[in-house]
């Protein structure tokens, strides 16, 4: 019997023994079995390998169907299952041992699959398989978390962090946690600030990319370009670092059009500016115009668009970009 995972907490039977869980989505697939399935099966929980049952499978049916085995219910969970464990699985069923409750935890099964086929077409088994996260639910999760949490945090960051998960929950678990332990006090977050905490999937640094594409160093910007391999949310990544740096440099525009003083101004500003970029810093407020950055800001927010809708030629757009504004004219 097939049934989708959103509707097994509202629909759960107690008088279902057998539960296949199948699927690419190894986070929903661990969120259900510890928040659907354990709290209502069992707590006596033993877990097997499919492997290790396979290789002791007398030992194995002698634990299972003797009666000691079942002083009290017992909870089964079989991980990495194939086709090869049907056999163990249809003569424990029919059995009909009532205080044995048995999860199965599989990958990608086709249709094909004896295994699948079983739990298919048996109106006493419970089958439910499990597709990869989409950038929707994923977004969903992390907007729950902060919320939940009181982490200050704008919409734009929550979707790079869903988007840098790659599908996967269990990815993006991981980098809340860390953000978590570093809002323990802050309890606010800014994107410079995530892309030092997260797991990100950088070539050469794209912050450094970024200074000195802004600062028109073509021989270097150039050398960078060459020695990456961008992978998509490699180019989201890069882009999402222009729009924070270009919107730090209208802000230390602004204030020094006013100040009149270029080093007071970056030695004030707040967060404070690392040393290491400060000359580059310098070098960029005396090429861009307040006007240049204004128009370079909305551009880089139509490109992540494009980027995103062409994912396939994002390098290609990503580094049309940076060579076209190495060309630009300095006034």
């Amino acid at each position: 019997m097939i049934v989708k995972f959103f509707d097994l907490k509202k629909n759960f039977k107690k008088n279902i023994n057998f539960y296949l869980l199948y699927g690419q989505n190894s986070g929903l697939i661990e969120d259900t079995i510890n928040n659907i399935l354990k709290p209502n099966l069992s707590i006596n929980l033993y877990n097997y390998d499919e492997n290790e049952i396979l290789s002791n499978i007398d030992e194995f049916k002698e634990g299972i169907f003797s009666k000691s085995f079942f002083e009290e219910d017992k909870l089964i969970i079989i991980n990495r299952a194939t086709d090869k464990i049907l056999q163990i699985i249809e003569e424990t069923f029919d059995k009909n041992i009532k205080d044995l409750k048995i999860i199965i935890k599989s990958n990608v099964l086709e249709k094909k699959s004896k295994l699948r086929q079983f739990f298919e077409k048996n109106s006493k088994v419970v089958i439910i398989p499990f597709y990869e996260d989409n950038y929707q639910s994923l977004t969903t999760i992390a907007h729950n978390f902060f919320k939940e949490k009181k982490i200050r945090i704008s919409s734009q960051n929550i979707n790079y962090i869903a988007e840098r998960a790659k599908g996967n929950r269990i990815n993006l678990k991981n980098e809340l946690k860390k953000i978590e332990d570093y809002c323990q006090k802050t309890k606010s977050i800014e994107f410079n600030e995530i892309n030092k905490l997260t797991n990100l999937s950088e070539n050469y640094d794209v912050s450094e990319l970024v200074n000195q594409c802004i600062a028109k160093n073509k021989k270097k910007t150039l050398h960078i370009l060459n020695e990456n391999n961008s992978a998509f949310e490699d180019n989201i990544l890069i882009l999402k670092t222009f729009l924070f740096k270009l919107k730090r440099l209208k802000k230390l525009k602004d204030i020094s059009e006013s100040k009149d003083n270029i080093d007071s101004t970056i030695s004030s500003f707040k967060p404070p500016i690392f040393w290491k970029e400060k000359d580059l810093i310098k070098q960029q407020l005396t090429i861009w115009s307040l006007a240049q950055l204004k128009l370079l800001i909305t551009e880089v927010n139509n490109l992540e668009f494009l980027v995103k809708k062409n994912s396939d030629i994002s390098n290609q757009i990503v580094n049309n970009f940076i060579l076209e504004n190495l060309e630009l004219p300095n006034n």
